[in-house]
């Protein structure tokens, strides 16, 4: 009865290891598909914005000037409805952007 039952302990012991093989090829099978797909495709670049004072208040300024210029140009179009009209306040803000900027946020300081 000993050597059956040591039989078959030796039987289970021998599917566990062919068991844990095929597992450990199937993961090796996977890992490389994985590596080999993950040199074809390009990682995604992560930008990382600056977090200092200066940066958050000219982010601000920024939304304030592009809130400022869509509000115009929303204005424009509700007000006259022309398009010809609302191209040349468009054109005409395009223009006068840079001059607002640098008289309302002088950054130079």
């Amino acid at each position: 009865m000993s050597k059956e039952r040591a039989r078959r302990r030796a039987e289970r012991e021998a599917e566990r290891v062919r068991a844990m093989r095929l597992n450990q090829e199937r993961q090796a099978r996977r890992a490389h598909r994985r590596a080999r797909l993950a040199r074809l495709v390009p990682r995604p670049v992560r930008v990382a914005r600056q977090g200092g004072l200066l940066a958050r208040r000219h982010r601000a300024q920024n939304a304030v000037v592009a809130l400022a210029f869509l509000l115009v140009q929303a204005l424009a179009w509700l007000l006259w409805g022309s398009p010809l009209l609302s191209f040349g306040v468009l054109v005409f803000s395009l223009l006068l952007i840079p001059v607002l900027v640098t008289l309302a946020f002088d950054r130079r300081t």
